[in-house]
Parts: structure tokens; C-alpha cells; sequence
């Protein structure tokens, strides 16, 4: 035994201990005001429509009603990061504190409006069909095994139920163009890149539709 063990105390550990717990436990953790946490959402609203149900114009913006929170953080460092391409969601995304972006995410995942609709309805049986089955021929896996049975998502990969058809179409169609910008960090988007391109414009369509009604 050499002499800094013989003199070693066991009473000092219990100092160590409690002196590192102190410190941990003063270690302030960051919080958003309800305040502010209001005025932001209320912000968002501005253009992701009344209860964020999603807003159509010359550019669909989508619905973040009910989105998992998993989805939402992902998307909003996507645009930090460059790996998802937009103007608008740039500015508004890079200022937002991680408090903020986790107190957002978990509000819009209570909300539940109806869904806007607007799809032709004469679509919808054939929507249904490839959400559910897929395209073996085109080697389209069902987009259920995904996004779940009901299309209400799953962690990492999104609720397409009650989005805005529209916007649906816009994204699918324009996949390569906006999705996995940053090869260096490849997320969940690298999946649906294959599955985009197999997809022909009509059958995009017809999901859409499908997709638009569900609640």
C-alpha cells in the first residue's frame, strides 16, 4: 500500500461525490417561457393555417397537426443543416433555441383539425391500393410498412394522415430537388428517394388523394 492510499480517507469520497452532484444539479437546463413558446406557434400559424392544419396556395404549405415530434425536430435541423432546401424554412429554423424546437414539436403533436380535403375523391380507392400493397411490379414497397397502418407515422418517419394532397404531390415529384441536399448526413429522406422516382405522376396522384382524407 503505498502512502496517498494510506492516508486516503472514505469520508472524502463521499465529499467528491456530493460536491459533483451539487455541481450537476446547479447546472442550469434550458427552458422556453409559455410566452414565448405562444407567440411562436402563433407565428408558424401564419402560414401552416388555423390549427396548422396545412394552407393552400401558388406554394402548399403542409400540415403539422398531429406530426410526431421526432418528425418535426428532424425537419427543422434539416433546414439548419442544409440537408432539406428552403428559403423561408432557413430563416425561421436556424434562430430557433433547442427548447423552443422541442416545446413546437410537442404542440403541434396534440392538435387534431380535420383535414382539408379537396382531392378528387374518384382517386381514393386507387390511393388506398398503393398505400397499402405498394407496386410489385415497379418495386414500390406499401408505403404502410412505413408510415404505419393508418398513416399517423412512426419516429423518424412522418404522418402523411389529413396532409394537404397537394403538397404531397409537390414533394414527391420534386424529391431529389429538395430532400438529402448534404450526402454527409443522410437521414430517413434517403429512403423515400428510390421510392419517389419509381413512382409515375398519376399514381403520386392517387395516393395523394387518399392520403388528403384520412383523420
Amino acid at each position: 500500500m503505498n502512502r496517498l492510499t494510506s492516508t486516503f480517507k472514505p469520508g472524502a469520497m463521499f465529499i467528491m461525490v456530493f460536491a459533483a452532484s451539487v455541481c450537476v444539479a446547479e447546472v442550469p437546463v434550458a427552458t422556453v417561457s409559455k410566452q414565448a413558446l405562444v407567440a411562436k406557434r402563433t407565428y408558424c400559424m401564419t402560414c401552416h393555417g388555423v390549427a396548422a392544419q396545412g394552407f393552400r396556395g401558388v406554394f402548399p404549405i403542409p400540415r403539422l397537426a398531429g406530426q410526431k415530434p421526432h418528425y418535426i425536430k428532424n425537419q427543422l435541423s434539416a433546414f439548419i443543416d442544409k440537408r432539406r432546401t428552403n428559403a423561408v424554412m432557413f430563416r425561421v429554423a436556424h434562430v430557433l433555441s433547442p427548447a423552443m424546437i422541442d416545446g413546437l414539436a410537442a404542440y403541434f403533436a396534440t392538435l387534431n383539425p380535420k383535414p382539408l380535403g379537396g382531392a378528387p375523391k374518384d382517386l381514393v380507392a386507387a390511393g388506398k391500393a398503393i398505400f397499402e400493397n405498394g407496386i410489385p411490379s415497379q418495386n414500390v414497397p406499401p408505403c404502410a410498412s412505413c408510415h404505419g397502418p393508418q398513416a399517423k407515422g412512426a419516429d423518424q418517419f412522418p404522418r402523411l394522415a389529413g396532409q394537404l394532397n397537394d403538397y404531397i404531390i409537390n414533394k414527391l415529384m420534386n424529391w431529389e430537388k429538395e430532400r438529402g441536399q448534404n450526402p454527409k448526413e443522410p437521414d430517413a429522406s434517403a429512403i423515400m428517394a428510390p421510392i419517389a422516382h419509381m413512382l409515375k405522376p398519376e399514381q403520386i396522384t392517387d395516393v395523394a388523394a387518399y392520403l388528403s382524407y384520412l383523420e
